[in-house]
């Protein structure tokens, strides 16, 4: 019998709950351009109430939503101080520059996570000659850290000196709720200190597409305009937001498996001989190690893996990601545990 394929490439590939294939059927819609979408009102309303914040948006994506926040926050010409790894930065196709006209100022973080005291020092004083700071930018848990997270007392200083700066505080929480498991919170305390924070629906909380901007009533009033701007205004949408609905409902206090299951898949490969992995990293549902050996490449591992029904993203020459989700359970990590262990000793 052959053996079923495990996707460890990214929590983006889970498939959605026979509940939400159902919800979507029996979905009530109408125009959300036109704000008469029933369905989509109210996930909006139950994730602006999860989230503390008083309004929220429903986006296509992550990168809608943030590059959407960005837009509504700054005007073109202004600058962004964000981490060096970040998302926004990294994988969003340069569409703060390309779009919105920002200029970003990217800080290297330990662990992904901003200091305070280097997010201080990178607001600039005014002067005709330097852009002008517009916003700060966080993200939590963080992609390409591996899945940290920043502690909550960070985020809260993080949060002060903005204010006394006058500034924004825009936090990409596309895996906020991983996050919010993580450190043993509600997600609504990792957001506070945020003036608009984006959390995305179609990660570990397997609905199929979509994401939530959330911010004050003003904010996603112009954030909505934008959204419009960028061919976001997708019409009888209530069919996907009726996944979402069940996603907030019954998916977000399962994360504490896929986040269970990465320290059990992290733990059980940081000690074979040519791998290097930092177990202090893994903090979420993500793993990412480095393949150091003169026997296998992280490209061969990665081809070795897959022809074993196991598909792993290489993000780098040397470097490889694995995300668990809801469609991977613990049988699973312990057949990736063995085959890497095994292909690793040849």
């Amino acid at each position: 019998m052959e053996k079923r394929v495990i996707d460890l490439r990214s929590d983006t590939l889970t498939q959605p709950t026979e509940e939400m294939r159902e919800a979507m059927r029996n979905a009530v819609v109408g125009d959300d351009v036109w704000g008469e979408d029933p369905t989509v009102k109210r996930l909006e309303e139950m994730a602006a109430e999860r989230l503390g914040k008083e309004a929220a948006l429903f986006v296509a994506s992550g990168t809608m939503g943030n590059q959407v926040a960005l837009m509504t926050h700054c005007s073109r010409g202004d600058e962004v101080i964000m981490e060096e790894g970040c998302h926004i930065y990294n994988y969003e196709v340069a569409a703060a520059s390309v779009i919105s006209g920002l200029q970003a100022r990217p800080l290297k973080g330990n662990y992904g996570i901003l200091d305070p005291g280097d997010v201080k020092r990178a607001i600039r004083p005014p002067d005709i000659h330097h852009p002008r700071t517009g916003l700060i930018c966080l993200e939590n848990s963080h992609n390409r850290a591996g899945g940290t997270v920043y502690p909550l007392e960070v985020t809260r200083e993080i949060g002060r000196i903005a204010r006394e700066a006058g500034l924004p505080i825009h936090l990409d929480g596309a895996r906020i709720f991983n996050a919010a498991i993580a450190l043993v919170l509600e997600a609504r305390e990792l957001a506070q200190d945020a003036d608009s924070v984006m959390f995305c629906l179609s990660k570990g909380l397997a609905a199929p597409v979509g994401s939530l901007l959330l911010g004050n009533r003003d904010f996603i009033y112009r954030a909505r305009r934008n959204r419009k701007m960028l061919g976001g205004g997708m019409r009888q949408v209530g069919i996907l937001a009726a996944a979402g609905i069940v996603a907030l409902e019954k998916m977000v206090d399962r994360l504490s498996e896929d986040n269970a299951n990465a320290r059990a898949l992290a733990e059980g490969i940081a000690h074979i001989p040519g791998i290097h992995l930092d177990l202090q990293a893994v903090q979420t549902n993500i793993v990412i190690f480095s393949v150091q050996s003169p026997k296998m490449s992280a490209p061969s591992l990665v081809k070795e893996l897959a022809s074993e029904g196991i598909k792993v993203h290489l993000i780098s020459a040397n470097s490889i990601r694995m995300v668990t989700h809801k469609d991977v359970d613990r049988e699973d990590v312990e057949r990736t545990i063995e085959a890497i262990t095994t292909n690793m000793g040849r």
